[in-house]
């Protein structure tokens, strides 16, 4: 029987503004548009794995705000976290590569808006921290500003004293962070590695984030010698990610990992499709998580991850919500020609 948890992702809500067929913003005279966001994402990916999912974030307090949350109604995420209050929402614009062209994402009115224009106390942690059992974190809210560092910061103290599970997702990206607040970045990621259970992370977090220098230049040697350190110095009881190696015509081969126990799980590396890759790395997030909340071994666990990445490679939108059923499926590689 599996286990089903109360997971709770703080993070901003975001309005994905897609270029549609493969077109630039300069082409194009129409966009599509959802609400996403890293917290979005793996809540949603919890809930249709069968637990309870709630997303702690502001909306504006307009009709802006009111389509946000229908949104993540319709995603069965419990929204009795989300504040309404401002009138900006963040934004991103989606420029979808092609060939030899890359994907590009250019980030609209993120730094004025309702979620990261919030009072440092605007959220009730003591209620979050007793309705939670597993707290997910991303690195971006970070970059944002003080405020939100310390609303992170209180979120996951209150959730570790309350007895609950920190997941603390690097996702370390230079191109957010202001010129003097990116020579402080590596400070405010040791804050939350030391209160995190399970940190998602690569060696490129540990070499260009955290300072740290390997003795080989092979980036699954660097990762076998520089995650048990990281783990070791900062008490993290799992680390896991992704590699990923970019081949022609949208096929890409994405290779998962865990570090726990002081074992390393390298997992077979499993070919990806690619329709839409952003989003993928909360799905393999996602099934991390869920992995360890139902006691799968490490084998199974970086496997199963990695096949719901590898599934979110062909689903458009960032917003990936797999059943198990379909993720055990792609791990054995056994999707059907067509199901009626």
């Amino acid at each position: 029987m599996k286990a089903h948890k109360r997971i709770t992702a703080f993070g901003e809500v975001m309005m994905r503004l897609a270029v549609p067929n493969y077109e630039t913003l300069s082409q194009s005279r129409s966009l599509t548009y959802a609400f996403t966001g890293t917290g979005v994402n793996i809540a949603a990916a919890m809930a249709r794995l069968g637990h309870e999912a709630s997303i702690v974030t502001t909306v504006p307090d307009n009709s802006l705000g009111d389509a946000a949350a229908a949104s993540l109604r319709a995603l069965d995420l419990n929204t009795r976290f989300v504040r309404a209050e401002g009138s900006i929402l963040g934004s991103y614009y989606l420029e979808t590569g092609y060939g030899m062209r890359p994907t590009r994402v250019t980030y609209g009115s993120r730094k004025n808006s309702s979620f990261n224009s919030t009072a440092k106390e605007a959220y009730n942690t003591m209620l979050i921290a007793e309705n939670t059992d597993y707290l997910h974190l991303c690195g971006i809210g970070l970059a944002m500003n003080a405020n939100v560092r310390y609303q992170m910061k209180s979120l996951a103290e209150q959730v570790k004293s309350a007895g609950g599970s920190v997941v603390f997702d690097c996702n370390y990206r230079s191109t957010l962070w202001e010129e003097e607040e990116r020579r402080h970045a590596k400070s405010y990621y040791e804050e939350m590695l030391c209160l995190a259970d399970i940190v998602m992370m690569n060696e490129r977090d540990a070499i260009s984030l955290l300072g740290y220098q390997s003795s080989f230049e092979g980036r699954t040697e660097q990762l076998q010698e520089l995650i048990p350190m990281i783990a070791s110095k900062y008490a993290i009881k799992m680390i896991a990610g992704t590699q990923r190696e970019v081949g022609p015509d949208h096929h890409h081969m994405i290779t998962g990992y865990m570090y726990k126990d002081g074992m390393m799980k390298i997992g077979r590396p499993m070919n990806a499709v690619v329709l839409d890759r952003v989003g993928a790395g909360d799905a393999y997030t996602a099934g991390i998580i869920h992995s360890n909340i139902n006691g799968y071994d490490a084998e199974y666990a970086v496997q199963f991850a990695t096949a719901a990445s590898i599934l979110a490679h062909t689903v458009p939108g960032d917003t990936a919500a797999l059943s198990e059923q379909d993720i055990v499926r792609a791990m054995h590689e056994l999707a059907p020609d067509i199901e009626r």
